[in-house]
Order: structure tokens, then C-alpha cells, then sequence
């Protein structure tokens, strides 16, 4: 039997995307079958890599369009299959133009990766394993790790508490690499992870303290959670500190109205 080299080929390029990068990462990921993960968009450089190495499979981490916007084009160029997660067949079909022919869960094979899911950023959001030849896994984040800054953690179906619960369960896999959805390799998964975690708790502390002090209005709760100028980014910190407001208010600790947008201690 012919043995298959694992090669990853990644390709940085630029998108419409919230992430500081303004880019994000294609990944083409060859083994015994070949898988094309987050084709974010039509690029000649991926266009010679699909020309070098038809893929057999393509999908996305999830269905934001920084990360579908090239799925079609490659689709209706190959005979790969697509796929999607399980339930979100629609979901996929309305952001790709593409209705999946295939779908996976937690554990399947697509190719050479194992699907995780790892809901938070996204409801549907997806990490895939990968064995290297060396024995290292390696792990395909999409928007769950950034090496830094931090994840917009403030979409329509995003959750907080699912995506502080994805990032513990991809440190317990213990991967020896980490290739994100935007931003380079990341060595060094569980630094990485311990610093992510450490900054959602930090913040949300933040915007306990804020409500400690009276603050009841989201915006008020904004400007007090965040020491630095955020002006460029306030729409997005905005979500973020709704995200944490609606996970506390998961766990009783705070009390929610999302009509008003107050939120307040719950006395103990």
C-alpha cells in the first residue's frame, strides 16, 4: 500500500473581515484524500494550489463570508464533495450559493480530518483534527483561536458560554500546532488558549465591576468595562460585552432585558 504524505499549504488572503489581519487563511490539506477548508475567496494563488491538487473534499469552519466567499467557485470547478454540519444545511446553502452533498458531526471524517465542533463564535462553528507524519496533531481553528488579539465573540447565534467551553475542550485535546482562520501558525496551542481565557474572564470581570458601580445601560457598561479608546472597534466591543451580559444572565448572576438593553446584579 502506497503510503500519504500529510502537506498542508496555507494561503493568507484578503477579505472583508472584522479580524485585524485583514486577511484569512485557506488551508489545502493533502493526504491519502485532499481537503480544501475556508476557501474565504478567489485568488490566484489558490487557484494554482486547487490546479496542483484537486481537492476530493471541501467545507467551511463556519458560515460567516469571510470564510465561504470562494466555496462556489471552487465547488462548481472540481468534483469535490461540499459538506456542512448536520442542521445547517440551509444555513450553508444561503451563504455559499451551494446545497452540501454530504454532512458531518463530532468525530466524522472528511478526508484527512476528524470534525470537533465548536460552537461559540458561531452556532456551526467547526475545528478539524489532523495526524501529522510526525505523530503531532494539528488542529484547524477557524475564528476559535487567534495568536493575538482577541475573538469577536458578538455574532447573531454567537454564545459565550459555548465558545469558553470550545476553547477548553480543544486545550484538553492537547494539539501541537494550531492553524487559525486568521494570523500565523500558532506553536504553541496551550499559551495561546490559557491567554484567550484569561482575557474573556478578565473582561467579563470588567463588566461586573461596571454594573457593581451602577452601571445599568449597555453603552454605560461599555465605556466603563474597557480602559482603552475603543472608538474603532465600539460597535464590536458593544457585542462583546452583550455576549458576556447574556452568559451571566445564563448562570443567575445578572438580570437582562434586551428590549431596554439594562442589565443588573442579581443580589445574593
Amino acid at each position: 500500500m502506497t503510503q500519504h504524505t500529510t502537506e498542508i499549504t496555507r494561503i493568507s488572503v484578503p477579505t472583508d473581515t472584522v479580524a485585524t489581519t485583514d486577511q484569512t487563511n485557506v488551508y489545502l490539506i493533502e493526504g491519502d484524500q485532499s481537503l480544501l477548508l475556508d476557501p474565504a475567496t478567489r485568488h490566484p494563488t489558490v487557484d494554482d494550489a486547487v490546479a496542483d491538487c484537486a481537492p476530493d473534499h471541501i467545507t467551511a469552519t463556519h458560515c460567516h463570508p469571510d470564510h465561504t466567499a470562494g466555496l462556489t467557485a471552487y465547488a462548481f470547478e472540481t468534483d469535490a464533495t461540499v459538506w456542512a454540519p448536520v442542521g445547517y444545511e440551509n444555513r450553508f446553502a444561503q451563504s455559499t450559493g451551494v446545497y452540501p452533498a454530504r454532512t458531518f458531526r463530532e468525530g466524522h471524517s472528511i478526508g484527512p480530518a476528524t470534525a470537533i465542533e465548536t460552537p461559540g463564535h458561531a452556532s456551526d462553528h467547526t475545528a478539524f483534527e489532523v495526524e501529522l507524519d510526525d505523530g503531532r496533531t494539528a488542529i484547524f481553528t477557524g475564528d476559535l483561536v487567534v495568536a493575538e488579539g482577541s475573538v469577536v465573540v458578538g455574532g447573531p447565534d454567537a454564545d459565550m458560554a459555548d465558545y469558553l467551553d470550545s476553547l477548553r475542550r480543544v486545550r484538553e485535546r492537547e494539539p501541537d500546532v494550531v492553524f487559525p482562520g486568521h494570523g500565523p501558525i500558532i506553536d504553541e496551542p496551550r499559551e495561546t488558549i490559557d491567554r484567550l481565557l484569561a482575557h474573556r474572564e478578565k473582561r467579563e470581570q470588567s463588566v461586573l465591576d461596571a454594573m457593581a458601580t451602577n452601571a445599568e445601560d449597555v453603552e454605560e457598561i461599555v465605556d466603563r468595562a474597557y480602559e482603552k479608546d475603543i472608538s474603532e472597534v465600539s460597535d464590536l466591543a458593544r457585542k462583546t460585552v452583550i455576549a458576556h451580559i447574556r452568559k451571566l444572565a445564563e448562570e443567575n448572576r445578572v438580570r437582562w432585558d434586551p428590549e431596554t438593553e439594562q442589565a443588573t446584579l442579581v443580589d445574593r
